[in-house]
C-alpha cells in the first residue's frame, strides 16, 4: 500500500502504468525525489484522493471509511482528463496504427477497421453521456443544488460493460495474418496497445464504480439532509413572529398531532365539536399552517409533544 510519505519516483518505478494517472490528475513530471504529499501539495492535488485512486488501480484496495474525506473536485478532474486522453489521443492513435498495419483492400482488414470504429463510437457515446449529464449534476451538487428526477443511481444504469466489442476485435486481429512481415510486426504492436487499452478501461471503470459513485451517493445524502434542515429552519423562522397560541389552542394542536378527530378532541377537552373547529381556524390563521404535517413539526419544535411519541 502506498502512503503520502512514499517517494513519487518509487511509485513510478514500481508501477509505470500510473504515469497515465499522473497526467489525469494534472501532475507534471520533474518532481525530483519528493514524496507523494509534497508533489500533490505543490501541484494542487488532494493527496488522499490521489492515493485512493492509485491504491485501487495498483493494489485493488479501497476503504469505504475514507469516502467522506475524498475530494469530489479532484475526482471530477481525474475523470474528465481521463476521458479527454482516451477520446482525443488514445482512440485516434490506435485507429492510425490499425490503418497502417492492415491492408484495406482485404475484406478482413476492412472488417477489423469497421469493428474498431463501432467500438470507438460506443465508448465516445458513453463518455459524452457522463460529461453532458453526470458531471454537470455533480458540479451542481457541489454548489448546493439538487436537480430533481436525477441521481447517481440513474448514472449507474447507463454504466454497463464497454469492452465486449474490444474482445471481439482482439480475437479477429489474432486470427488475421497479413502477408507482409512488416505489417505483421505493426499489427502485433497495435494488438499490444489494444490490450493495454482494455486494461486501462477496466481500471477506469473500477474507479468510477468503487470510488466515484459511492462518494457522490454520500454527497447526495448530505445534500438531502441539508435541504431538510433548511426547510425546518425556514419553517421555524416563519412561525417566530406569529401570534401566540392560547393553552386551549395548544391542547387542540396536540390532539390533531395525535391523530384525533374533531369529535374525539372535543370529548377529551370537554368542549363542543364546533368549538374545536373554531380553535382550528384560529390556529391556522395565527400560524399560517394548514396541514397536519405542518402542525406536527410546530408541536415538536415548540415541545408540545415528544418526537418519540409521534407517528411519522
Amino acid at each position: 500500500m502506498y502512503e503520502s510519505s512514499d517517494k513519487m519516483l518509487s511509485l513510478i518505478r514500481d508501477n509505470y502504468n500510473i504515469l497515465q494517472s499522473l497526467g489525469a490528475f494534472g501532475i507534471s513530471l520533474g518532481f525530483g525525489n519528493k514524496t507523494v504529499q509534497e508533489v500533490c501539495q505543490e501541484q494542487n492535488v488532494d493527496t488522499l484522493t490521489f492515493l485512493a485512486v492509485v491504491n485501487l488501480t495498483i493494489n485493488d484496495y479501497f476503504s469505504s471509511e475514507d469516502l467522506d474525506k475524498l475530494s469530489v473536485p479532484t475526482l471530477l478532474q481525474y475523470l474528465k482528463a481521463s476521458h479527454h486522453y482516451y477520446i482525443d489521443f488514445q482512440l485516434p492513435f490506435i485507429r492510425r496504427e490499425l490503418t497502417e498495419a492492415l491492408d484495406e483492400g482485404d475484406n478482413l482488414g476492412r472488417l477489423i477497421l469497421k469493428i474498431y470504429d463501432e467500438y470507438a463510437r460506443f465508448i465516445i457515446h458513453h463518455m459524452k453521456f457522463e460529461e453532458q449529464t453526470l458531471f454537470p449534476y455533480v458540479e451542481a451538487l457541489l454548489n448546493g443544488e439538487h436537480k430533481e428526477g436525477y441521481n447517481i443511481e440513474t448514472f449507474s444504469k447507463h454504466h454497463g460493460q464497454t469492452n465486449e466489442k474490444l474482445k471481439e476485435l482482439k480475437s479477429i486481429i489474432i486470427k488475421y495474418l497479413p502477408s507482409d512481415p512488416m505489417r505483421n510486426n505493426m499489427l502485433t504492436a497495435t494488438l499490444y496497445d489494444i490490450y493495454n487499452l482494455e486494461e486501462w478501461l477496466k481500471l477506469h471503470a473500477n474507479v468510477e464504480e468503487q470510488i466515484f459513485e459511492p462518494t457522490i451517493k454520500l454527497l447526495e445524502k448530505q445534500q438531502n439532509n441539508n435541504d431538510v434542515s433548511l426547510k425546518i429552519s425556514n419553517f421555524i423562522g416563519s412561525t417566530e413572529n406569529t401570534e401566540t397560541l392560547s393553552d386551549r389552542e395548544k391542547d387542540v394542536v396536540i390532539g390533531v398531532v395525535q391523530g384525533l378527530t374533531n369529535k374525539e378532541i372535543a370529548e377529551k377537552l370537554f368542549i363542543a365539536p364546533n368549538t374545536v373547529i373554531t380553535h382550528r381556524r384560529n390556529i391556522a390563521r395565527k400560524l399560517q399552517i394548514h396541514s397536519t404535517a405542518g402542525l406536527t413539526i410546530y408541536a415538536i419544535v415548540n415541545q408540545l409533544v415528544d418526537i418519540s411519541n409521534v407517528e411519522l
